[in-house]
C-alpha cells in the first residue's frame, strides 16, 4: 500500500462534459495549448460521476478512495446518462480544437510548484469563463454541475520560463504522459476488459479525480481516481516525477462486480499501420513508416528479454507471453531517425516509449498483445497488458502496483544487444532458382549494441534460431563492418499452417549476448 500522507489539501475533479481543465505546476507563463489527447473525429463523453467527492473539509487520503469505490461495487452499476447538451454532444474535430483554456483561469497559477489550495477538500466547478470557444462555437450555456471532460497538468520540463503539457487524463481511463523531448504518441489507461474478445470489450471510466498538494520541496505530484464499469470499480493512486524519463507510480485496487474473463492490467496503447518490413502490409503513402510504436518489448521473470515487432495484420491477431512475476513489459519506439517516417507534423521519431516496471509479485500470467487491423492512422489499434492467471471473481477485491516510465533512447531497456534492422526478400535468385519451397521467404535481422559493438568479426557468434510450422535454411552469421552490427541470414519455408512463429538470439561460447527476437510470419 501507498504511505500515509500529512493532511494533503484536495482538489476534487467531476468529469462530464467535453472540455478540459488546466492546471499548472509553476509561476512562469501560461499553459500551453496542445492537441486534443484523441485525434479521433468523435468525441467521447465520460458518464455521470455515482460518487460524490467529501464535503466536509479536512485529511483526505488513498484510503478514502478505496472506501468509495468499495462502497460504489456493492451496488448495482448505472449507465452513465445521455443528457449532454447538444452544444458539446455533437462538436466537430475542428470545433472541439477550437475551444481554449483561459491561462489565467489554470489551477494554482503565480504559486510555487504543485501548490493547490487550503487544506481540505474543494470541488472544481466548471464554468463557461475558464475557456474561449473560438469562431467555429458559440459559448455554451451550461450549469455548473455539468464537468469536465478530463484535465492535464503543465509543468517546466523543457525551460523553467515555459510550462509545457506533461500529463492528460481524457476519456476513458486513458491518460498519456511526456518525458523531456517528446510528442504525445501512446496512451496509457487504467484498466482492459476483455480486450480482443468476441463478447466486445468492456472500457471502464475513471469518473472522479482527487488532486494532492505535495509538501514544500516535493517534486512530484499525486493524483487519486475513482474508476467504474459494469463489471467492476477501482480505486486508483498516481504519483507523477517529472524528468528526462518521467515516471508515473500507479497503485490500484479493483473491487470485481462480476466474473471478468480476461483482466488486461496496465494496459497500453499505441498505433501501427507500417513499418519498413518487406512482409507487412503496404499503402499508398509518401512517408516510408507510420507509427507511434513499432514493438513490443518484455523481460520475463526469468530475465529472458523478448522483442516482438509489431505488424498491422489482416485479421485480428492476440498473442500471449506465458510468464510468472515479470519485470517488465512495454510498448516502444525504437527508430528515432527523422528520415524513416518523413512527416514533420506528427514527428513520430519523437513518440514516447512506455514501459511498465511491476512492484511487488505478480504471480503467474502473461503480456498478451492484440494487433487489430487499421486503415488509418488515427486509429490505436496495437494494446498490449498483463493477465493475471488469477481468477477475477464478484466480491474478491485485487491489488497491483507498477512503475510507468516513459522514454526515448535508454540502456537500461534493454541492457544488452538489441534487434536494429528487419528486411525480408525472394530467395529465388541465381543459383538458388527452384532450391526452396513454396512461399519460401529470405529474411535478414541484424542485432547491434551491448557486447556485441566491441567484439570480432571472427568471433564464433551463434545464432540460436527455431522456427513452429516452418523449416529454416541457409542461415549465415556474420559481422558487417560499415555498421558494427550483426547479421542473421536465412531462408524460411512455412508447412501447412498459415503462421510462422520465428524466434533468435545471438550467443557467444554459450553465452547469451543479445534480447530474442520473436516474430510471428504470415505467408501470403
Amino acid at each position: 500500500m501507498p504511505p500515509s500522507l500529512r493532511k494533503p489539501a484536495v482538489i476534487a475533479v467531476l468529469l462530464l462534459a467535453s472540455v478540459m481543465l488546466s492546471i499548472e505546476t509553476a509561476d512562469q507563463g501560461g499553459p500551453r495549448t496542445a492537441a486534443p489527447a484523441s485525434e479521433h473525429k468523435s468525441i467521447t463523453v465520460p458518464p455521470l460521476p455515482q460518487t460524490a467527492p467529501p464535503a466536509e473539509p479536512g485529511p483526505f487520503a488513498f484510503s478514502d478512495v478505496q472506501r468509495l469505490a468499495s462502497e460504489r461495487a456493492a451496488k448495482e452499476y448505472r449507465a452513465p446518462p445521455q443528457n449532454l447538451p447538444a452544444s458539446l454532444a455533437n462538436l466537430t474535430y475542428d470545433q472541439y480544437r477550437d475551444i481554449r483554456f483561459r491561462p489565467a483561469s489554470a489551477l494554482w497559477r503565480g504559486q510555487a510548484l504543485f501548490e493547490v489550495t487550503p487544506a481540505g477538500a474543494g470541488l472544481v466547478e466548471y464554468s463557461p469563463r475558464l475557456f474561449t470557444f473560438g469562431r467555429l462555437l458559440k459559448t455554451p450555456k451550461l450549469s455548473t454541475d455539468v464537468g469536465f471532460a478530463g484535465f492535464r497538468v503543465h509543468y517546466p520540463l523543457q525551460s523553467p520560463t515555459y510550462k509545457d503539457e506533461l500529463l492528460v487524463f481524457l476519456g476513458a481511463s486513458y491518460f498519456r504522459v511526456l518525458g523531456r523531448n517528446q510528442h504525445y504518441g501512446a496512451s496509457a489507461r487504467g484498466l482492459a476488459i476483455d480486450t480482443g474478445a468476441q463478447s466486445g470489450e468492456e472500457f471502464p471510466t475513471f469518473t472522479d479525480f482527487w488532486l494532492v498538494r505535495p509538501q514544500p520541496g516535493d517534486r512530484s505530484l499525486i493524483i487519486y481516481a475513482l474508476l467504474d464499469s459494469r463489471s467492476v470499480t477501482g480505486a486508483y493512486q498516481f504519483e507523477v516525477r517529472p524528468g528526462e524519463v518521467t515516471q508515473v507510480e500507479v497503485h490500484c485496487d479493483l473491487y470485481p462486480r462480476r466474473t471478468i474473463a480476461k483482466l488486461g492490467v496496465a494496459p497500453l496503447t499505441s498505433m501501427f499501420l507500417y513499418g519498413d518490413d518487406g512482409t507487412g502490409r503496404h499503402f499508398d503513402d509518401f512517408r516510408p513508416q507510420v507509427h507511434d510504436s513499432d514493438g513490443l518489448m518484455n523481460e520475463t521473470g526469468h530475465g529472458q528479454w523478448i522483442w516482438r515487432p509489431l505488424a498491422n495484420p489482416r485479421e485480428l491477431r492476440v498473442n500471449r507471453f506465458m510468464d510468472e512475476n515479470p519485470h517488465g513489459f512495454g510498448l516502444v519506439q525504437r527508430d528515432r531517425n527523422f528520415a524513416h517516417y518523413q512527416d514533420v507534423e506528427s514527428q513520430y521519431q519523437s513518440r514516447p516509449s512506455y514501459w511498465v516496471q511491476p512492484l511487488g509479485s505478480w504471480g503467474k500470467g502473461g503480456v498478451e498483445l492484440v494487433e487489430i487491423p487499421s486503415d488509418e492512422e488515427i486509429h490505436d489499434n496495437m494494446v498490449a497488458y498483463w493477465v493475471p492467471d488469477q481468477a477475477v471473481s464478484a466480491g474478491k477485491p485485487m491489488s497491483f502496483a507498477y512503475l510507468l516510465s516513459t522514454f526515448s533512447d535508454n540502456p537500461r531497456w534493454p541492457p544488452g544487444g538489441r534487434v536494429v534492422a528487419l528486411r525480408s526478400g525472394n530467395p529465388a535468385v541465381g543459383d538458388n532458382k527452384g532450391r526452396f519451397g513454396p512461399g519460401a521467404r529470405r529474411m535478414v535481422v541484424e542485432f547491434g549494441g551491448g557486447e556485441l559493438e566491441g567484439l570480432d568479426g571472427a568471433q564464433p557468434v551463434k545464432a540460436e534460431l527455431t522456427a513452429d510450422n516452418g523449416q529454416i535454411d541457409a542461415l549465415t552469421v556474420q559481422r558487417v563492418p560499415q555498421s558494427g552490427t550483426w547479421r542473421i541470414a536465412f531462408v524460411v519455408t512455412p508447412r501447412k499452417k498459415p503462421v510462422v512463429d520465428l524466434r533468435c538470439y545471438l550467443t557467444l561460447y554459450g553465452e547469451v549476448l543479445t534480447e530474442t527476437w520473436v516474430y510471428q510470419w504470415s505467408p501470403g
